[in-house]
């Protein structure tokens, strides 16, 4: 599969960015129920012990949608710490904004298609402004810190709002970290590269350990 960095078509572009998706997705779907709780237990433990992570007093997370490497127990395990955690949630006018998250028990389906979401209101993209870490999905990263998302561009443009300085940290599962300098991820120039990814295997740093 062609992933050169050299300046092409922004078409050509997205259309490798689908082929990725689309093998990754199906990839995924090959994952067992058994392995994938395995998997989401030690991610929580992978995570939990990251240093800037045990220090935060705010991240943000995700609630996972099917198929991606399964949030549930790192949630629990941030809120356990007493760490205030920020959910991505549906806003006014179908845009995308930031709500408390308050336990599983209040995570819902509120639209279809779209990951629980907590019930409480929209903090507005201020709100990244007071994360101390920011951990997103990924369903691959490479070790120049590209990350592939799920298509829309969403995160990019959420992590404007978020300080330069703040550790970004990706979550994928271990097969889905690719070697930049013989396959790397297709990056378009608005693409915002992460500090880190976290798999259920460990944490690696890319572009070093952002202190505070």
């Amino acid at each position: 599969m062609s992933t050169t960095r050299e300046p092409i078509d922004e078409d050509e572009l997205e259309e490798i960015k689908d082929r990725w998706r689309r093998r990754i997705r199906n990839a995924r779907q090959q994952r067992s129920a058994r392995s994938r709780e395995a998997d989401a237990r030690a991610l929580a433990e992978v995570v939990d012990q990251i240093p800037q992570v045990r220090r935060a007093g705010c991240v943000t997370a995700y609630a996972a949608r099917p198929g991606e490497p399964d949030t549930g127990p790192l949630l629990e395990a941030l809120a356990a710490r007493g760490i205030r955690v920020l959910l991505p949630v549906l806003g006014s006018g179908l845009a995308r904004d930031w709500a408390e998250y308050a336990g599983a028990d209040d995570l819902r389906e509120r639209a279809p298609g779209r990951p629980p979401e907590p019930s409480g209101p929209p903090l507005g993209d201020e709100a990244l402004a007071e994360a101390d870490v920011l951990l997103i999905p990924a369903l691959a990263v490479d070790t120049a810190g590209t990350r592939l998302g799920q298509g829309g561009g969403w995160y990019d443009r959420a992590l404007r709002h978020a300080d330069q300085g703040t550790p970004v940290i990706a979550l994928t599962y271990a097969e889905e970290v690719h070697d930049s300098a013989t396959e790397p991820l297709p990056r378009a120039p608005h693409d915002r590269a992460v500090h880190a990814v976290a798999t259920p295997k460990g944490v690696t740093w890319f572009r070093g350990p952002v202190e505070g």
